[in-house]
């Protein structure tokens, strides 16, 4: 397999979409942010307690939150000026995926994304996130809007999980803004009853069929299933359980796609989705603008 073309097509992509938040801050911007009191709202931000997933042939891979897919759209909303709250279902503290920390995913520009990791390391709770019990126990309601970033991660835990589609089915009846980038929109897949078994059919290659899953017919796109492919020929010998492109198809998704490595962002009513890491800035873009719209 040619890699070298794809990794060439990832710089060039991102590079479209590099300038939209970045320009006007200094390194350290946003670092010490939770002490801000001017804040517009709080955003839930879900992500995964788990940082090694199952391949097939009984393999796993190391994995996590992508970087930028994660840091990019926290930065663009505290320099919009919300309050992250995170939230993952163990409580603990979420893993980046190591293959993400790399330039080509800030646009070759290695100043930014270590602005980024500053960013990240800061951020309040990145630690000792909530559990999804306790966001829960607490109540939603003065959250304005929730986000999803990405990396495999989601697959593992967030995909299958009732109590993220008890998350997310408060914030589609309340028609705030939910957004989910690359990988994040699997765990849309939990708003439905009994997700588990949905999962396990995915899993086993059986017959999966979603029971009432509250985001169908929704236009949407998640990572493209050539995207997947690609990154399958950078494993040894083994691949993903399933795609998640055919799970949200599957489920009841209208799916909508661009070429590889293009930026791109699906807006339909409340939910906001992003097809791969090069789509971080448009679609905090796009969060921002349906959060601002709600005051």
């Amino acid at each position: 397999v040619n890699k070298t073309l794809p990794i060439l097509l990832l710089i060039s992509s991102s590079s479209l979409s590099l300038s939209a938040f970045s320009h006007g801050h200094e390194s350290g911007s946003g670092e010490g942010h939770e002490s801000q009191t001017d804040t517009k709202g709080e955003v839930l931000v879900l992500l995964s307690s788990e940082d090694r997933m199952q391949l097939t042939e009984g393999k796993t891979e190391p994995t996590g939150y992508y970087l930028n897919e994660f840091g990019v759209p926290a930065k663009a909303l505290v320099d919009a000026g919300y309050t992250l709250v995170l939230a993952t279902p163990k409580g603990n503290a979420p893993a980046a995926d190591s293959k993400s920390v790399i330039p080509q995913y800030f646009g070759g520009d290695s100043a930014y994304m270590e602005q980024i990791q500053r960013f990240v390391a800061s951020i309040d709770g990145i630690d000792d996130t909530l559990s999804l019990s306790e966001v829960i126990d607490a109540g939603l309601n003065n959250y304005k809007g929730v986000f999803i970033p990405g990396g495999h991660a989601p697959l593992i835990d967030l995909a299958n999980n009732p109590e993220v589609g008890k998350i997310l089915s408060y914030f589609h009846s309340a028609e705030k803004p939910t957004a989910a980038i690359c990988h994040g929109p699997i765990a849309l897949l939990s708003a439905q009853n009994n997700p588990e078994a949905f999962n396990s059919s995915l899993k086993s290659q059986a017959d999966a069929e979603a029971d009432d899953w509250i985001y169908a017919g929704y236009e949407m796109t998640i990572f493209s299933q050539g995207e997947e492919e690609y990154f399958e020929s950078t494993l040894t010998d083994a691949g993903l359980l399933y795609y998640p492109s055919d799970a949200m198809s599957t489920a009841g998704g209208d799916m909508r796609y661009e070429e590889m490595w293009a930026p791109h962002v699906v807006v339909d009513r409340e939910l906001i989705t992003g097809q791969n890491p090069f789509s971080d800035k448009l679609l905090a873009e796009k969060l921002i603008n349906q959060l601002n719209e709600q005051d």
